[in-house]
């Protein structure tokens, strides 16, 4: 079994890696790691956040790494929370006030529209560099909505569906969420060799 660490201590990100990589490969965490790895994410971009966590990991065990940096950008908002996503408003405020604030700010915007943005890093065993980017497009919901994914999840509003990334399944949102795009593309050329 092929074992791929992941630059991140985020329960949920484990999980869904886990499950769109499938039973095949071992995902492990920075959580099994036993030690502290000190990472700045201090980037202007999605690929710039993605790899600084993937070298970060690397330099510390030399196998194959994968992170991912992720965001909701919306458009009213000058593209924000963006990539300071899980920073914006403060690390330790409730995405359940978060999620209202972006509510709130839009109360008088006309333009809704918004997209979760997923970059994927992978560092191979040679220390090689790949980054792929997947998203999903919607808007932002007037109300929170749904109970399951997490984050902005309640609030983002997927038209296919039509109802928010946190009102339905773990599957149906993997299937087109932009972690799984980003995922898709990055098993487009590594798949095979998982």
């Amino acid at each position: 079994m092929k074992t791929i660490w992941i630059a991140t201590s985020n329960p949920h990100k484990v999980e869904e890696f886990q499950t769109m990589l499938g039973p095949n490969v071992e995902v492990k965490s920075m959580k099994d790691l036993g030690q502290e790895v000190s990472i700045v994410e201090d980037g202007k971009t999605f690929e710039e956040n993605a790899l600084i966590k993937a070298r970060a990991l690397y330099k510390v065990i030399h196998q194959p790494v994968i992170s991912d940096d992720s965001g909701l950008e919306v458009d009213a908002l000058d593209k924000k929370p963006g990539v300071h996503s899980a920073r914006w408003m403060g690390e330790d405020t409730p995405y359940t006030i978060k999620n209202q604030a972006i509510i709130d700010a839009l109360k008088d915007k006309k333009d809704r529209s918004a997209r979760f943005v997923c970059v994927i890093a992978y560092i191979d065993e040679d220390g090689k560099e790949y980054t792929y980017r997947g998203t999903i497009e919607g808007q932002i919901n007037d109300k929170i909505v749904g109970a399951n994914g997490f984050g902005y999840d309640p609030i983002f509003y997927y038209p296919p569906f039509h109802t928010t990334t946190a009102n339905v399944s773990e599957e149906l949102k993997n299937s087109v969420s932009h972690r799984g795009n980003a995922l898709k593309a990055f098993l487009a050329d590594w798949g095979d060799k998982l």
